[in-house]
């Protein structure tokens, strides 16, 4: 046997159909296409959430509030959780991220005032609730507001 005389295994290449050769072709009068409508004509395409003139999903669905483009989302980090870094060092985003505080250094962070805090830290985060401040700056701890 040589390459060129390799092909498909049968069965595994079909004949197209030939719609609209007759009705002895099986695929006469209507080619496959059902009765009127859109999808029965030369050229048919439905723009994308067209539902055949049913109201689409998009516009029975009530709308509610405002959403703002440009909000700033925060990551929380609460003052209860810095406990677990070394006394007199500095953290941030970078540090959160590795005690799996935060999800990602990249986004910002606000560190909000639950928990007991008793060390002496230097915290730079994007935001700090006064609940936090309060906290931090009453155990000794320095805050650096990233921007």
């Amino acid at each position: 046997m040589r390459p060129n005389e390799v092909g498909a295994p049968k069965g595994a290449n079909r004949n197209t159909k030939r719609r609209g050769r007759g009705s002895g072709s099986g695929h006469g009068k209507n080619a496959c296409r059902g009765r009127k409508g859109a999808l029965k004509r030369s050229g048919r395409t439905t723009r994308p959430g067209f539902e055949g003139g049913q109201m689409p999903l998009i516009r029975r669905i009530p709308k509610r509030g405002f959403n703002a483009l440009f909000k700033n989302e925060y990551q929380v980090v609460n003052v209860g959780s810095l406990n677990r870094f070394e006394n007199n060092s500095t953290v941030g985003p970078a540090e959160f991220k590795k005690a799996g505080l935060v999800g990602s250094d990249k986004e910002r962070v606000k560190v909000l005032g639950t928990g007991e805090f008793k060390k002496s830290l230097t915290i730079k985060a994007h935001k700090f609730s006064a609940s936090a401040k309060k906290a931090l700056e009453t155990a000794g701890a320095k805050i650096e507001i990233l921007k």
